[in-house]
């Protein structure tokens, strides 16, 4: 990366894109016994708690990937 400014528009891009994937995709949704067994495993204290942790990484994770392909197509395509 040439330009400084371009390290951080990496984490704000990745919050961004997370944010619109919130509004736009389904999270991932486990069972009832699959998430009682996960909440006991990871000392939570809730269902509550559990899906605030999956949700975050959840759209953590697909800001991150949607970041890629588009910085992926601008450099490929779009780029002069």
């Amino acid at each position: 990366m040439k330009n400084p400014f371009l390290t951080f528009l990496m984490p704000m891009s990745t919050l961004m894109l997370g944010f619109l994937s919130a509004l736009l995709l389904p999270a991932p949704w486990f069972g009832l016994s699959l998430t009682h067994r996960l909440v006991e495993m990871f000392h939570l204290s809730d269902i509550g708690q559990l899906y605030t942790l999956v949700f975050c990484l959840w759209f953590l994770l697909l800001g991150a990937v949607e970041y890629f392909v588009i910085r992926f197509l601008w450099l490929k395509f779009y780029k002069v």
